[in-house]
C-alpha cells in the first residue's frame, strides 16, 4: 500500500505542477518521470520477490498429481462461499492473481529446462485446509513407508473436509492410497469414485449368458476334476434355461429338478449363482484369473454386482472370486480400474459380519504395503479387519466342525424371541460371531482368524463329490496347513480354538506339521488348544448315520468319525506323543444334554468320555453339540473361561 500511495503522491505532483504546455519538458522534468518510474519497477519487484519467497515457506505439492490431472477427463466442482466475509478485498485478490502468474510462469521455465517443478515451486495457494490436503496427497507417495501410512490415516480420520476436496483426493490419489482409505476404519466413501459406468448391454442378451460365453472361455483340460465338475453344472444348468426360454421342459431331469419349483420365479439368478459357483473354483487357479481379468471378466462381476443388490449371496460370490484375484498382485492395478475399491469400501461397512469379512479379506490381499501376508480362499480374518497402528501379538485361530462354517458356528446361543422382546433396553446387542466382537474387545492385540471347509453328513449334500478323498481329514490337513502358511500362522504365539470334527482337523495339522520342517514353526510357536466337544475316541452320530447308510450314504469325515476307530486312535496317540513334550496347555468342554437331529431324533453326539483327551482340564457344561460353542451371553461360563484360558496361556504376549 505504501508503494501506491507513493506513486498516486508523486503523480499529483508533476500534474499540478504547471500549465500544461506543448514544450519539450526540461531535463530535470526528465529525471523526475525517471525517479518515478523507476520507484514504481523497483517496487514492484520487490513486491513481487517478496510474495514468491513468502511462497516457499508453505505448501510443497506433488506435480506429478497435477500433470495427471490434466489428462483426466474428471470435471473439478469446487464450492463458492456466498459469503463476504471471505473475500479481502483488491490486496487479497491481487496477490493470488499474481501467485497464479508466477506459478505458471515457474511451470513453464521447468518445462523448458526439463527439472522438476516441485523443486522450483514447491508451493500452493490456498486456504490452511487446501494446503494440508496437498500436504497429505504429497506424503502419501513419500517414499518412506511410515510417512506414507502415517498421511493415510490423517486423510482418512480428518472428518472436515469439503466435498469438492473430497473429489480431489478421490481423483488424484494413487492406487496405493486409495486401498489404504478403503482399509481405514469410518473412513468417508466419498474418498473413492464410483466404478466407471459399463457399456449398454441388449436386452434380449441375460446376464447368464455372458457368464456362460466366459466359463466357455476358461481352460477346460488338465483341471481339478472339481474344478470340472462346477464348470460342467454351470453350463449344464445355463443350457437348460436356455431350453425353457425355447419353450423346453427343462427341469426333467438332471440337477436342474430341484429348481423346478422357482422357475416361474427367479430362474436366472438360480444359473448366474451356478456360474458364479464355478468362477469361484476357477478362481483358485492363477492363470485362470489372468483369463478372467482378459476376458473383461472384472467389468462383467461389477454389471451383475449392481443389478443383483438384493442378492446377498450372489454378492458374497462375486467379492470371493475378487478376493481370490486378489492374491495375484499383477492384477492389482486391473481390479482396482475395475471401479472394485470403492465397492469393497462399502461393503466393509455392512452390518453382516459374513458380507464384510469377505471385502475385508479382499482389501488385505489388495493391500500389500501394510500386510504381508495372503488370505487364501475359506481364511478369513475377524479381527483387525482395518489398519491398525497397534501391534499384533498373537493369534487366534478358530476350526468348526461337521456341518459348520466360519461365521455361523460360532455366533452367540440363539435366544427365545419372547425372551428377548421382554429383554432390558441396556442389554448387550446379539452378535452374529462373538469371536470378532466380543473377544476381539477383550484383547484387541490378538489377529483373529477363521478358517472355512465344506463338510457334509451326507453324499446327497456333498458339493463336489467327485474326489471322496478331499474330504478326509488328512487330505484337508494338508491343504490348510498351505492356506495357513502363507496367511502367516506360526510367526507369532498361537491358540488353537476348535469344534467337534474340527479338533480332529487341529490335531491332525500339528501331527502333519511336526514332521515337515518348513512347518515346525506352527507347533513351536503353539501356546494352547481349546476344544469343545471334539470326538476324540468317535460320534455316535456316525454310528447312526452308517446304520442308515442306504437312506443317508454317509461321507466320508463321518465315515472317519466311528466310535473306537483305528485312525482316531492312530491319531490321537501320535498327538499326544508330541503334546506331552511340547507342554500345550488343552481346555476341554463336553456336552451335556442331547441335541434333536431333525424333528425325530435325540442324540448325544460326543458322550463326556469321548470328549477327554487325556491332557489338560475337561469341563462337562449343560447345553448340546449345537450350543457348546456358542455362550449365551459376553458374561456367562463358556466365554468367561474360554477368555481366561487365551489371557493366561498368552499373559507374556498379552
Amino acid at each position: 500500500m505504501s508503494v501506491a500511495a507513493y506513486c498516486v503522491f508523486c503523480y499529483r505532483k508533476i500534474g499540478t505542477s504547471g500549465p500544461t504546455t506543448k514544450k519539450r519538458l526540461p531535463w530535470y522534468d526528465i529525471r523526475k518521470v525517471a525517479k518515478v518510474t523507476g520507484s514504481l519497477i523497483l517496487g514492484g519487484f520487490v513486491f513481487i520477490t517478496y510474495q514468491v519467497l513468502s511462497l516457499n515457506k508453505l505448501l510443497k505439492i506433488d506435480t506429478q498429481a497435477l500433470h495427471q490431472e490434466k489428462l483426466k477427463s474428471y470435471i473439478y466442482v469446487r464450492t463458492a462461499s456466498l459469503s463476504p466475509s471471505e473475500y479481502q478485498g483488491i490486496t487479497y485478490r491481487a496477490r493470488k492473481e499474481i501467485h497464479k502468474a508466477v506459478r505458471r510462469i515457474l511451470e513453464k521455465e521447468a518445462k523448458i529446462f526439463r527439472t522438476s517443478f516441485s523443486e522450483q515451486f514447491s508451493t500452493f495457494d490456498g486456504e490452511d485446509h487446501e494446503c494440508a490436503l496437498w500436504l497429505l496427497l504429497k506424503r502419501t507417495q513419500s517414499e518412506d513407508k511410515a510417512t506414507r501410512l502415517q498421511a493415510v490415516q490423517d486423510l482418512a480420520s480428518n472428518s472436515h473436509w469439503h466435498d469438492y476436496q473430497y473429489v480431489t483426493v478421490a481423483q488424484t490419489c494413487d492406487q496405493r492410497t486409495a486401498i489404504g482409505l478403503a482399509r481405514s476404519k469410518d473412513v468417508d466413501l466419498r474418498f473413492f469414485l464410483p466404478p466407471p459406468p459399463l457399456p449398454k448391454i441388449k436386452t434380449d442378451d441375460p446376464i447368464e449368458d455372458e457368464l456362460r460365453l466366459l466359463l466357455v472361455s476358461l481352460p477346460q483340460t488338465g483341471l481339478d476334476p472339481c474344478v470340472q465338475y462346477f464348470t460342467s453344472l454351470a453350463l449344464r444348468e445355463s443350457s437348460q434355461t436356455l431350453a425353457a426360454q425355447m419353450g423346453g421342459l427343462w427341469c426333467f431331469g438332471g440337477n436342474g429338478l430341484p429348481y423346478c419349483e422357482t422357475l416361474s420365479i427367479v430362474p436366472s439368478e438360480t444359473v448366474e449363482l451356478f456360474c458364479l459357483q464355478a468362477l469361484v473354483q476357477h478362481s483358485k487357479i492363477s492363470s485362470h484369473c489372468d483369463k478372467i481379468e482378459a476376458k473383461g471378466g472384472l467389468q462383467l462381476l461389477q454389471r451383475i454386482y449392481q443389478l443383483r443388490k438384493d442378492s446377498a449371496k450372489i454378492q458374497r460370490n462375486i467379492i470371493r472370486i475378487i478376493g481370490n484375484m486378489a492374491l495375484d498382485e499383477h492384477l492389482h492395478s486391473s481390479i482396482v480400474r475395475a471401479g472394485w475399491v470403492s465397492v469393497l469400501a462399502e461393503v466393509m461397512k455392512s452390518p453382516y459380519i459374513i458380507q464384510s469379512s469377505h471385502a475385508s479379506r479382499a482389501l488385505a490381499n489388495l493391500d500389500r504395503d501394510m500386510v504381508k501376508e495372503k488370505y487364501a480362499d475359506g481364511v478369513y480374518v475377524l479381527h483387525p479387519q482395518y489398519r491398525s497402528s497397534q501391534p499384533v501379538r498373537a493369534d487366534i485361530l478358530f476350526v468348526h466342525g461337521l456341518l459348520g462354517a466360519a461365521f455361523k458356528t460360532w455366533r452367540q446361543q440363539d435366544m427365545d424371541r419372547h425372551l428377548d422382546r421382554r429383554a432390558s433396553e441396556g442389554e448387550e446387542e446379539y452378535t452374529q460371531c462373538w469371536p470378532k466382537t466380543w473377544l476381539a474387545s477383550d484383547c484387541p492385540s490378538l489377529r483373529i482368524i477363521s478358517v472355512e471347509y465344506d463338510t457334509h453328513l451326507s453324499d446327497w449334500k456333498a458339493k463336489c463329490p467327485v474326489e471322496a478323498q478331499r474330504e478326509s481329514i488328512a487330505f484337508r490337513s494338508s491343504e490348510l496347513l498351505d492356506k495357513l502358511k502363507a496367511a502367516g500362522i506360526g510367526d507369532r504365539p498361537l491358540v488353537w480354538v476348535s469344534h467337534s470334527m474340527g479338533g480332529l482337523l487341529v490335531k491332525r495339522m500339528l501331527v502333519d506339521a511336526s514332521k515337515n520342517p518348513e512347518m515346525d514353526k506352527i507347533v513351536n510357536n503353539t501356546r494352547g488348544i481349546i476344544f469343545y466337544s471334539v470326538p476324540h475316541h468317535g460320534s455316535q452320530l456316525a454310528e447312526y448315520s452308517i446304520n442308515a447308510r442306504y437312506l443317508l450314504f454317509p461321507s466320508v469325515e463321518v465315515k472317519e468319525l466311528s466310535k473306537d476307530s483305528p485312525a482316531l486312535k492312530e491319531l490321537n496317540d501320535d498327538f499326544l506323543s508330541f503334546a506331552k513334550d511340547k507342554k500345550f496347555s488343552v481346555l476341554s468342554f463336553a456336552e451335556t444334554l442331547p441335541t434333536h437331529i431333525g424333528s425325530m431324533l435325540k442324540l448325544h453326539v460326543v458322550p463326556v468320555e469321548s470328549a477327554d483327551i487325556g491332557i489338560g482340564d475337561l469341563i462337562p457344561v449343560d447345553v448340546n453339540h449345537l450350543n457348546i460353542c456358542k455362550p449365551k451371553k459376553k458374561d456367562a461360563f463358556l466365554y468367561q473361561r474360554t477368555l481366561k484360558f487365551i489371557q493366561d496361556v498368552l499373559a507374556p504376549e498379552l
